[in-house]
């Protein structure tokens, strides 16, 4: 089957993208500049299977949040996503959705803090990007769990210390931060589906979310039990891009101090890790 305008569109945004460009180490020998598939399939959480047949016009409609993970992976300008999402056949999210595009000016910033744990998250608190560092300090997370709020009342999955007290106080301000978001944002499909899903796993939730309040959620000091390099406590500054909705979270230790001693060996591992994982047949 011939390439269709959305698999030429594919092959051409990833020819132009280099290893470099998206943090991963250059290979000493490529055939070409660009990203291989597969390094494109790992950045955007979809099988490699899926980008070739979509290369090569054995698949046309991919949903919107594939198209998405696409943008976010290629380093789209807003104009080329909302061209890859006419070429998918779906109209570019309005102005009632909740933003989940990295610019690529939000994409040079995080390029510049490879030494620092950092992810983005979207308005909804679902994990849109997390560098190496920040995997290898909190953990990778699939599916359902990449959402803050669905981990701190549903599923648990998180290395940060809580006490009783912590845990109450972060799940209202993470319940009133969505009620905010919820308000800025009503149009929503994807955060309609949260919230109910929420509602109707977590009775905390329900409760908290019938009281009406509205907040926004901010992060501060937190310690960390990382399985291999101990506990670590660490600032935890969320950074807000203005007009989107996006929070960058920031984790930094003090410097000379023995959290940034474990944070450096965990910079390590998280090196080591990439280029495992980027070693193989060119």
């Amino acid at each position: 089957m011939a390439p269709t305008e959305l698999g030429a569109a594919l092959r051409a945004w990833r020819d132009r993208v280099t290893p470099e460009a998206v943090g991963l180490p250059a290979a000493s020998r490529r055939r070409a500049a660009g990203l291989r598939r597969e390094e494109l399939s790992q950045l955007a959480g979809v099988s490699a299977d899926y980008v070739v047949r979509l290369e090569q016009g054995r698949a046309a409609h991919p949903s919107s949040q594939v198209v998405e993970a696409l943008a976010r992976a290629l380093r789209l300008a807003p104009g080329e996503r909302e061209h890859l999402f006419r070429l998918a056949g779906l109209a570019p999210p309005g102005a009632g959705l909740v933003p989940r595009h990295l610019t690529p000016g939000v994409h040079r910033i995080l390029d510049r803090l490879v030494t620092t744990p950092v992810a983005v998250y979207d308005a909804a608190w679902t994990q849109l990007f997390a560098n190496p560092l920040y995997t290898a300090l909190m953990g990778e997370w699939h599916g359902d769990d990449l959402n803050g709020a669905w981990r701190a009342f549903v599923s648990s999955g998180t290395r940060v210390r809580h006490t009783p007290e912590s845990n109450g106080e972060l799940q209202r301000l993470l319940a009133a931060d969505l009620r905010r978001t919820s308000g800025r944002y009503p149009d929503d499909p994807a955060l309609k589906s949260l919230i109910q899903r929420l509602r109707t796993h977590s009775a905390r939730f329900a409760e908290l979310w019938e009281s009406g309040t509205a907040a926004e959620h901010e992060a501060g000091r937190k310690t960390i039990d990382h399985p291999h390099a101990g506990p670590l406590t660490l600032d935890c500054d969320v950074l807000h891009v203005a007009g989107s909705g996006l929070r960058v979270m920031v984790y930094t230790a003090q410097p000379g101090s023995r959290d940034a001693e474990r944070l450096g060996f965990l910079s390590v591992v998280a090196t080591q890790s990439l280029t495992e994982w980027r070693a193989g047949p060119v």
